[in-house]
């Protein structure tokens, strides 16, 4: 199997796991409780917590660990006090976002939604035209699907100056950006660990200090009474681990993602005859979505057939019939929003891989002529 589906998640790198092992094994204390064993975990939390505070650039006491980038996004829209004076989110969210603002619409809230251009940018004339005195901005860093680049920190002035608080969600972009100035502009921030070879449900929601939010899981006192139940001790130290590998090797990983992704992409334009366009303006550079004359389900489906694993858009998704929402409200027709690829890239990813999946790419395409 070739395998350009990263976006959808990455495998557990080795050191995390190493680093988890003690906490799934002899070191399975609760760290919630008031034994030697309780405190063993306690401090390995408190490590973890101190770590990923030092790689966003906040202080500890503003992360708070979850099952997940989908519970972050929940929390943070469905919970932050401000958000009752309504929530703008843009029309390309992740449906973790845009569920929670439509969960917000439905309990009596208002809820605005700011359109992008064919690029998939939300600008800040875009934004200023929409907010309407809304109490809590949500906009992306990276787009889950097209990878593209959203301006956060000029949003965050926007919102901030109309009295309104910023959250992102930047899952996607945790392998690839700087994720301090991001951090530095926003007053909520979500984040997933799998996507930067962290295990599979934990991830982290950034609140900062000052900011009103209720809980959104209740039973218990943990995470300092906003977050009820059992910390993962050993996904929080797992995640701490892969983080900080990732920001370590992220000049390696843009440089090598971007070469890697440039000579499949040109391979694809150079060859398919005009059948596929890439979309989006500015990227990161580990993902590349293109549109195929024609394609849709069947073509993910002789894809696979043929050992190239990529995805039609983002995961959470991928059994519905639906067009993309993001190609949608990016100007493109249903059948073209039904026609995406998506292909994403690694550190781990050769580039004889990169190559043989253009080749199986264009050999489905002269198969279906």
């Amino acid at each position: 199997m070739i395998y350009l589906d990263y976006a959808s998640t990455t495998p557990l790198r080795a050191e995390a796991l190493e680093a988890m092992l003690p906490f799934l094994k002899e070191w399975f204390g609760n760290p919630d409780s008031l034994h030697a064993a309780g405190r063993r975990a306690a401090l390995a939390l408190q490590d973890a917590r101190d770590e990923i505070a030092s790689l966003l650039g906040v202080r500890p006491a503003e992360v708070y660990f979850t099952s997940g980038g989908t519970e972050a996004d929940n929390w943070a829209v469905r919970c932050t006090a401000a958000a009752a004076r309504g929530v703008c989110v843009s029309a390309i969210e992740h449906h973790a976002v845009l569920e929670a603002a439509q969960r917000v619409a439905q309990t009596g809230g208002r809820t605005v939604y700011v359109p992008v251009g064919r690029e998939g940018v939300v600008t800040p004339e875009a934004l200023a035209a929409h907010m309407d005195g809304a109490g809590l901005v949500g906009v992306m860093a990276v787009n889950n699907e097209t990878g593209v680049i959203q301006p956060v920190a000029a949003l965050a002035e926007i919102a901030h100056a109309r009295g309104a608080l910023m959250f992102s969600d930047c899952v996607q972009a945790a392998a690839s950006c700087d994720l301090k100035p991001l951090a530095g502009a926003c007053d909520l921030l979500s984040l997933s660990a799998h996507k930067v070879g962290g295990p599979k449900g934990t991830g982290v929601l950034v609140i900062k200090k000052g900011v009103r939010i209720s809980p959104f899981v209740t039973g218990g006192e943990q995470e300092r009474g906003l977050r009820g139940g059992t910390v993962n001790v050993a996904g929080a130290v797992g995640f701490a681990r892969a983080l900080s590998l990732a920001a370590r090797e992220r000049e390696a990983f843009v440089r090598h993602t971007q070469a890697v992704r440039a000579a499949f992409e040109a391979r694809l334009l150079e060859k398919a005859g005009g059948r596929i366009a890439v979309d989006g303006g500015a990227r990161v550079p580990n993902i590349s979505h293109v549109t195929v004359a024609g394609g849709g389900p069947a073509l993910l489906a002789a894809l696979d057939l043929r050992g190239l694993a990529c995805s039609a858009g983002a995961a959470c998704a991928a059994h519905s019939t639906l067009p993309s929402h993001v190609m949608t409200a990016m100007g493109r027709t249903a059948d073209e929003a039904r026609a995406g690829l998506r292909f994403s890239f690694s550190l781990a990813t050769r580039e004889t891989e990169a190559a043989a999946a253009a080749e199986i790419v264009l050999a489905c395409l002269r198969g279906r002529e």
